[in-house]
């Protein structure tokens, strides 16, 4: 296996990276006014080494030295990140691969980062991870966390996937795990974790996509199976667009949270994450039930990004609360590019802070101002992708239909069960295969899966 080639010296890069790195490591309480700054010479520097982005600017007519706010750097669409390599880097320098969002099963591009950037964006979620879905903890306090989602062998270039395996390693104790394999979601480790965590009295957290907690809940409630989770358990689900989570609203997805575990609404922390833009937004309410004070239910943006709305014909900014395409401004896009356009749909705060609605639909080739029916969930919407959420929602109903009733608090019960088979091993075995020769332990690029320039 190849390594990727040493990076040359870059004195700019490694200055802004350096720059970037501090914001990183004062949290997400720490000073965002050298964001304005630090925005400007990065977007100077990326014109000058992105080629792809380079072009994209230039056909817009903007240049560095014509800009004097973050605002008029140009967002570069998430739909080009298929067509083009938009990398600010030698190729030949990359570490990280991943699949880039879409709501189209066509074509997917994938997104690059070299070693800073690779820094940056698990510094990042890191931080924001402690920040919004452990604010409870101390300083290496650590919990076990149990993850309804294919790890990152499973599937090395979905970055949910590298996340959660992160949120492990980080906070997770010894005994936390990937509870997905190949037979589906190993639903009866999950219930002996859960009964354990019962009657020890140790909280657990719970991260996965939503539509495995909806299918979870639903298959519980069918079999009269209930838990009361300690105080302090939570549960942290990447997807939910539209306000509807799968087949259920918010509301009922935390209704169902209470009733089937025990954890309270305010423990249920969403995060919307995608590969074009390094940050991930979590849900404020756990952090602001810690603080004792009110949540919105709205996004928060840390001081080293900004969000943006703008109208779905014309691109230009709206004012707080209208409705309109969700707009990125990262400074962990280092390797990238710091501006990504979206096809979400969302509003912003008066604090700043964000929603997202859904993604917006497209009627004769064009945008419309209207939430997509489809639903993309977190995994994506390549077919691979939604094959495996298929099958891990599969296997919990599968699975579930062999579990017996208990009280919570009752001794744990027999699950006699067989493994389901898959009803598609062709793409079972191309989706399990690593697509990606591995650098250290994340996904290198492979240039037979590049998307052509």
């Amino acid at each position: 296996m190849s390594q990727p080639a040493v990076a040359a010296p870059d004195p700019v890069r490694d200055a802004l990276a350096q720059r970037i790195g501090a914001m990183l490591a004062a949290g997400v309480d720490g000073d965002p006014t050298p964001f304005d700054g630090l925005a400007l010479e990065l977007f100077a520097w990326q014109y000058e080494k992105n080629g792809a982005y380079r072009q994209f600017c230039d056909a817009k007519g903007t240049h560095p030295e014509r800009i004097s706010h973050f605002r008029e750097i140009p967002a570069f669409p998430t739909d080009a990140f298929k067509s083009a390599i938009v990398t600010s880097f030698p190729f030949e320098q990359a570490v990280m691969a991943q699949l880039t969002s879409g709501t189209t099963a066509n074509r997917r591009g994938q997104i690059f980062r070299d070693e800073v950037g690779r820094e940056l964006v698990l510094t990042a979620n890191r931080v924001m991870t402690a920040a919004y879905l452990f604010p409870d903890f101390a300083d290496g306090q650590r919990c076990r966390v149990l993850i309804l989602a294919p790890s990152p062998e499973m599937a090395p270039s979905m970055g949910m996937a590298i996340g959660m395996d992160e949120t492990r390693r980080h906070f997770g104790a010894s005994d936390s795990r990937f509870l997905l394999d190949y037979s589906g979601l190993d639903i009866k480790a999950l219930i002996a974790a859960l009964e354990q965590s019962e009657s020890t009295g140790v909280p657990v957290a719970m991260i996965g996509s939503t539509s495995a907690f909806v299918y979870f809940f639903n298959a519980c409630k069918t079999r009269g199976l209930t838990f009361r989770l300690p105080a302090g358990s939570r549960i942290g689900d990447g997807g939910g667009y539209r306000g509807r989570f799968g087949e259920l609203t918010q509301d009922d997805f935390f209704r169902l949270a209470t009733e089937v575990l025990g954890i309270p609404a305010s423990h249920c922390v969403n995060v919307l994450g995608m590969a074009e833009t390094a940050t991930g937004y979590f849900d404020d309410t756990l952090r602001a039930a810690v603080r004792g004070r009110p949540s919105a239910r709205r996004r928060k943006v840390p001081p080293w990004a900004r969000v943006e709305v703008v109208d779905v014909e014309t691109l230009r900014p709206l004012p707080a609360g209208e409705i309109g395409l969700l707009r990125h401004y990262d400074l962990a896009n280092l390797p990238t590019v710091l501006g990504v356009q979206t096809d979400n749909l969302g509003y912003v705060g008066e604090d700043g802070d964000f929603q997202i609605v859904g993604r917006a639909k497209l009627v004769d080739g064009k945008l419309a101002p209207l939430p997509s029916e489809r639903v993309v969930g977190p995994m994506g919407d390549k077919r691979i992708f939604r094959f495996l959420e298929a099958y891990v929602n599969f296997s919990i109903k599968f699975k579930m239909g062999l579990a017996r009733s208990r009280r919570p608090g009752a001794p744990p019960a027999p699950l006699p069960m067989t493994p389901p088979v898959c009803p598609c091993d062709e793409l079972t075995e191309e989706m399990l295969a690593n697509p990606l020769p591995r650098g250290r332990d994340a996904a290198a690029p492979n240039r037979s899966e590049m998307p052509a320039s």
